[in-house]
């Protein structure tokens, strides 16, 4: 008997959920449809946009690797033109690697100037990455090595000699060089002792440091020199010469 009554209870349960689909159903069937419909449009249009981005990407890839391409050939203009076009047209991304390829090419070609404007360029765009920023910072500060005073590499290259920087290495080294032409030698040691057993830093970078604190060591030995020299020794007496004695002829003694 209770067997029956669980049985029939169920077929009310199921029977009432029947009805409240069918009223929920005829109630909603416009929105459902309508939802349906707009899921499938929304699937359909990521796949579309998706789609066109990978298409763009790849013709984008293929303007890159061609401008890469005059370049390496130096065709410097044309190269520039090219990344120029790059530049303009992609994502901020984009743009901040094809700035940086153009101030590449002029590089290469010895255009320095330009490249060093397009370098600063870079290194001030507010919409770059800020790991293509600090590059071009460090550039920057190569190529004013001999023209700017130590106060203006310093202030450039100081965020970038951070323990956290990926270009530390790299900016303590030039700081250390900008101290040492400055006469900074002091702080030159600061920058550049702490390489010799820096595992970042590469042989040839801890045997340049090498000469320049050779370098420095001679010139503080050649400021010392003076000084020392200039120290008073005391006197020594140069010892009495005893006056000859006086000889008398022989036939004085004669009598």
């Amino acid at each position: 008997m209770a067997d029956d009554r669980d049985s029939l209870l169920r077929e009310v349960e199921e029977e009432i959920r029947r009805e409240q689909m069918q009223k929920i159903w005829e109630r909603y069937n416009v929105l459902i449809l309508g939802g349906a419909a707009l899921i499938v449009l929304a699937v359909g249009g990521y796949k579309l946009l998706e789609n066109r981005r990978i298409t763009e990407a790849e013709a984008r890839g293929a303007e890159f690797t061609a401008a890469v391409q005059l370049s390496n050939d130096k065709k410097t203009d044309e190269a520039v033109a090219a990344f120029q076009k790059i530049a303009n047209s992609g994502s901020s991304g984009v743009a901040s690697l094809a700035k940086l390829h153009i101030a590449g090419a002029q590089l290469k070609a010895g255009k320095t100037d330009d490249a060093l404007a397009a370098f600063e360029g870079l290194a001030n765009d507010a919409s770059a990455d800020q790991l293509l920023k600090n590059y071009a910072q460090l550039q920057v500060a190569t190529l004013k090595m001999s023209t700017s005073d130590f106060t203006d590499i310093q202030n450039r290259l100081t965020p970038l000699a951070a323990e956290s920087s990926p270009f530390r290495t790299s900016a303590n080294e030039l700081l250390g060089i900008a101290a040492f032409k400055a006469g900074n030698l002091e702080i030159a040691r600061k920058h550049l002792e702490p390489l010799l057993i820096d595992p970042a830093a590469s042989q040839a970078i801890q045997e340049r440091i090498k000469i320049i604190l050779a370098e420095i060591a001679a010139m503080e030995l050649a400021k010392a020199a003076p000084a020392t020299a200039a120290t008073p020794t005391p006197s020594t007496p140069a010892p009495s010469t005893p006056e000859p004695a006086e000889t008398k002829p022989a036939d004085a003694n004669k009598k």
